[in-house]
């Protein structure tokens, strides 16, 4: 859309988005699409906030990866207007052929500057802003909705929370998310807190349902967390926010110690135990909202997640009936794979689940929980035709060289299949007969990028 001599900054592409959905919108509607993750339901739910207060309609869907179905369909409506958020870049080929004007707003990896002349694209590496780290779909949709109405400011509250969900504070917030987040704060639009997460009626609940950060050897285990309460004379049915400022340290304590024995990164265990954020907004602490959008997202009930970010109080006691379930179904995964491990190659980790939704959940969770940081993990989905491949990585191997949405989208290329993500995250679907060859093409891709390692 533009070319090196003339970019613009986040700032003035914002602008630009505004000056699109003023012109083109003649319909008085706006068609949203968005990726179904807390991300993606951040961001669908700032720009609806943003359109419908400058007295537009809009028409929303939140997709899966892989896209193509949901696009083929896209293009078949009658649209003025589409504006993508936390999607767009990666699938810019389908969306060049949808006959409408689009906004593409996105931080996952860009393919190139130059679109269509009815397609407007707002990437954060054309800003030079990491998308791994410094913002989020939602971050990036935020700059459009101020941009639009500087009323909107208080929509930072699912900026942070979108970031949040696609767990930007691994090693602090940074960047572009920093500034949102130092600006909210001063403006009281969330409150700041030094705490760790720990949500449930009572503490034993909460220890029993933390996935994230994962207990290795208590999460998912109600007698030893009885027990290991009892050691630290804390009431297993206490609630957590009844602790006293000594019980607080005490178990604060005794969880970075379980942390630290089971050879967690030092980068994680810092997440354990940092500032977090709390909003009105979002019923609370930011993280356990984007959690609860993750289980509404990934598990099967999208509408109530975009329901939770338009305020809707009923769609929340809905939600928080689905949650332990939904947790319960990524413990079972984990503790499967703290009791069996992963299969491995040279240069990866792997294991299956049938669980396609939250593949990429399970694997980002024992990425950081369960295994040390020399290689990324894959979850792989065996369905009728297809394989459905989940990746994630650390910023150690990052560092070193890898680049998973590269990877994906190399080899589903060469496989007819779709993939591609972030250095850190990716996916792909691969037909399912050529499973041996992706495995055999992924342990050669990843090898060699980290063969920096070795330097």
């Amino acid at each position: 859309m533009f070319d090196d001599a003339m970019k613009k900054t986040l700032t003035e592409q914002a602008n630009v988005a505004v000056e699109w959905i003023k012109k083109y919108a003649t319909n008085k509607r706006v068609r949203l699409i968005s990726h179904y993750d807390a991300d993606g339901i951040t961001a669908a739910a700032i720009m609806a906030h943003a359109v419908k207060r400058a007295g537009f309609d809009f028409h929303l869907s939140l997709m899966r990866n892989p896209f193509t179905d949901g696009l083929k369909k896209v293009k078949q409506e009658q649209n003025d207007l589409i504006i993508f958020t936390d999607m767009g870049s990666g699938q810019l080929p389908l969306i060049e052929q949808i006959d409408a004007n689009c906004i593409i707003i996105d931080h996952h990896q860009l393919i190139k500057d130059e679109t269509s002349e009815n397609i407007l694209q707002l990437n954060t590496y054309q800003f030079e802003i990491n998308g791994n780290y410094d913002a989020s779909g939602a971050s990036i949709s935020y700059a459009v909705a101020l941009a639009l109405d500087e009323q909107n400011k208080d929509l930072a509250v699912y900026a942070i929370a979108g970031a949040t969900g696609d767990k930007q504070y691994i090693g602090d917030f940074t960047g572009y998310n920093k500034k949102l987040i130092d600006t909210a704060v001063e403006q009281n639009i969330v409150t700041e807190k030094t705490s760790v997460k720990l949500n449930g009626k009572s503490m034993k609940e909460a220890l029993y349902y933390a996935v994230d950060p994962y207990y290795t050897g208590l999460s998912g285990r109600m007698e030893q967390i009885i027990d290991f309460l009892k050691k630290l004379n804390i009431n297993p049915d206490v609630k957590p926010e009844s602790l006293t400022d000594e019980q607080q340290k005490k178990i604060h304590s005794a969880l970075l110690v379980l942390l630290l024995e089971h050879n967690c990164e030092a980068n994680i265990i810092d997440t354990v135990i940092r500032p977090r954020y709390y909003s009105e907004k979002t019923w609370g602490e930011l993280e356990q909202f984007a959690d609860l959008l993750d289980c509404c997202g990934k598990g099967g009930h999208r509408d109530l997640g975009f329901a939770l970010c338009m305020n809707d109080a009923d769609a929340y006691n809905e939600a928080r009936t689905y949650e332990q379930k939904y947790k319960q179904s990524i413990l079972d995964e984990l503790l499967k794979l703290e009791e069996t491990g992963a299969e491995e190659t040279k240069s990866i980790r792997y294991f299956y689940t049938t669980k396609s939704s939250i593949g990429g959940v399970i694997g980002g969770i024992a990425v950081n929980y369960l295994f040390d940081r020399e290689k990324p993990l894959f979850s792989i989905v065996k369905k009728p035709e297809e394989l459905h491949v989940s990746c994630r990585g650390n910023k150690y191997l990052v560092k070193h060289g890898l680049d998973l949405g590269l990877a994906m989208e190399t080899i589903a290329k060469k496989l007819n299949g779709h993939g591609g993500g972030h250095q850190v995250a990716a996916g792909a679907t691969i037909p399912q007969e050529k499973e041996k060859e992706f495995l055999q093409l992924l342990d050669s891709i990843i090898t060699t990028q980290l063969s920096k390692k070795k330097e």
